[in-house]
C-alpha cells in the first residue's frame, strides 16, 4: 500500500490525534478516511430516489428576480 508524508504543526496533530482516539481507530485510519471523505462522493444508499419525492403544495420555486432587485454593483 502506498504511503504519503505529512508535515503537520504540533496543534493540529494534537487535534487529528484527538479525533482519532475518539473514533477509536489509528491515526493513520483516520487520516485516510478524512481524505477519502473529501475526494470520493459519498451520498446514502437511495439517494437519487429523493428527486421529485416531496410532495408538499408549499414547495415551489420560487419567482425569478429581475436584474433591478439586485445590488448595485461599481463597473470595472
Amino acid at each position: 500500500m502506498p504511503q504519503i508524508s505529512l508535515y503537520i504543526d504540533e496543534p493540529t496533530l494534537r487535534k487529528v490525534e484527538y479525533a482519532a482516539k475518539a473514533q477509536q481507530v489509528s491515526i493513520s485510519k483516520w487520516v485516510a478516511d478524512q481524505i477519502r471523505s473529501r475526494v470520493d462522493a459519498v451520498y446514502p444508499t437511495g439517494f437519487e430516489q429523493l428527486f421529485g419525492s416531496i410532495d408538499d403544495d408549499t414547495f415551489v420555486e420560487p419567482p425569478d428576480i429581475t436584474a433591478s432587485a439586485d445590488s448595485h454593483r461599481e463597473p470595472l
